[in-house]
């Protein structure tokens, strides 16, 4: 049996300020209608599978959760407290596999990654069981179409049935020698796609790293049911090395295989690389959104919030969003995570959250703010139900812009309909829900001394939250 473990913890700091860690990448729907973490549980179809592990953020566990319903998957999310990158992530999901009473073959998916040819990665990953039910530790080594800065790479080694044994990891190269590896021809873009049995994987950790390995051990065995979420035990999760698959166990050991992946593959790990999969027009433009190009050249322009407008520029970057707005070089898109991390150490917002933040019953958006006052346009999707709460610094008018709004007012409880409001006042036990079939749609106007989101004292959610959640 196959099990699929998705790896979806990433920040995609490159595609800032599209991507947020409140929204990071593998939940934007950047290529398709479905986002990448959807588009990577759909390419399973196809393949006999058992029911995904997703290996999430615990920050992100409801963004995951609506999106498997979105698309009626069922999968076990286990709830990382802190990101250990690849190696302690792939040890709890195979000591939860080897609880269930198997030793599965473990599929290793990131969930942010682009695949334009789905039969074709499907038959690698067939390719791929025969050598990892022989014992080896498989990656996935993308045949390179370009002398590529942005990816690591793999050298091949011996034939191996349909591989070849792995002979060495490439850190990230520059132009010159990404052009020496190319031109040598037994080289591959390392996917961080894997396929391993459970047991073999761990049996490698424990003789490479132990202590990783009792950490991830601790962290299994001390995990608490949250909902319907596996929450890892904190103390001994962080206690964890934090170090890749690629480090802590592939580079060591002589079991380790390539299966050739050739299937239009991407890791859209930054706007180039968005760019290079796109749909340009007759003049190498990709565009998404309300733009206006004249005299534009081999550029990508995204407009989420209003019109961009662009003259006699070529191999740019311009996004767009309603709290920021990034111009680039195309040449200089892998320099967009050094601007995050400027940005981070400023103090900013920006790389953190976005003007529109995702709630487990909805999400808000900000509309305008002043000294003592905040507006939100916020959406309460069908049975969304806020927890029951109250504010020590802010009263808060709502009106209702479509659907119906049951509103508790301490003892209260009562209908607000379309084109209906009422007033919260400061200290007042409320809850907003939505029993309709439709979104509820409304504007919140919030006055007081301090509106910071921290200023919620919750008596009663069904969601499970802390106070600033």
């Amino acid at each position: 049996m196959v099990q699929p473990v998705i790896l979806c913890g990433g920040s995609g700091t490159r595609l800032w300020p599209l991507s947020r860690e409140q929204m990071p990448k593998q939940f934007l729907r950047l290529t398709s209608s479905l986002s990448l973490l959807q588009q990577t549980l759909g390419r399973l179809e196809g393949l006999t599978t058992a029911s995904p592990i997703i290996m999430a953020h615990q920050a992100h566990r409801f963004l995951v959760a609506e999106q498997l319903r979105e698309q009626a998957q069922q999968a076990r999310i286990v709830l990382e407290p802190e990101g250990r990158n690849t190696a302690p992530a792939i040890a709890c999901a195979a000591l939860l596999a080897l609880e269930a009473g198997d030793d599965p073959l473990l599929l290793v998916l990131p969930a942010d990654h682009a695949i334009g040819d789905e039969a074709a990665f499907q038959k690698s990953v067939n390719r791929a069981v025969t050598l990892a039910e022989q014992g080896y530790l498989v990656t996935f080594g993308v045949v390179p179409t370009c002398p590529e800065t942005g990816y690591g790479y793999i050298a091949c080694g011996e034939a191996l049935g349909h591989g070849h044994k792995l002979s060495a990891f490439i850190e990230k190269p520059d132009s010159q020698c990404a052009a020496k590896l190319i031109e040598q021809g037994n080289t591959l873009w390392n996917s961080g796609m894997f396929l391993l049995r459970a047991s073999s994987y761990l049996e490698q950790l424990e003789r490479l790293q132990p202590q990783m390995l009792s950490a991830c051990r601790d962290a299994v065995t001390r995990a608490q049911s949250d909902l319907d979420f596996l929450r890892l035990d904190k103390q001994a999760f962080t206690a964890c090395a934090s170090d890749s698959i690629d480090y802590a166990v592939m580079e060591h050991c002589k079991n380790a295989a390539v299966i050739s992946l050739d299937a239009q593959w991407s890791d859209i790990g930054s706007f180039d690389a968005l760019w290079s999969i796109g749909t340009p027009d007759e003049a190498g433009n990709v565009i998404r959104g309300d733009a206006l190009l004249k005299a534009t050249a081999n550029s990508l322009i995204m407009a989420e919030h209003r019109l961009v407008a662009t003259l006699g520029v070529a191999d740019l970057i311009v996004v767009e969003t309603p709290d920021s707005v990034l111009v680039a070089h195309r040449d200089r898109a892998q320099e967009v995570k050094q601007l995050v991390a400027t940005l981070t150490q400023a103090g900013r917002s920006e790389p953190c959250s976005s003007s529109e933040v995702h709630r487990p019953w909805g999400s808000f958006q900000a509309v305008d703010s002043g000294g003592r006052h905040q507006v939100k346009h916020i959406t309460v999707k069908p049975g969304g139900r806020l927890s029951l709460q109250r504010h020590h610094h802010r009263a808060e008018h709502w009106v209702v812009v479509s659907g119906t709004a049951r509103v508790t007012v301490d003892e209260r409880c009562f209908l607000v309909s379309e084109n209906q409001s009422t007033y919260i006042p400061i200290g007042t036990l409320h809850r907003l829900e939505n029993p309709g079939k439709i979104p509820l749609e409304l504007i919140e106007v919030q006055s007081g001394a301090y509106l910071g989101e921290d200023d919620i004292e919750r008596f009663d959610d069904v969601y499970a939250r802390q106070s600033n959640e």
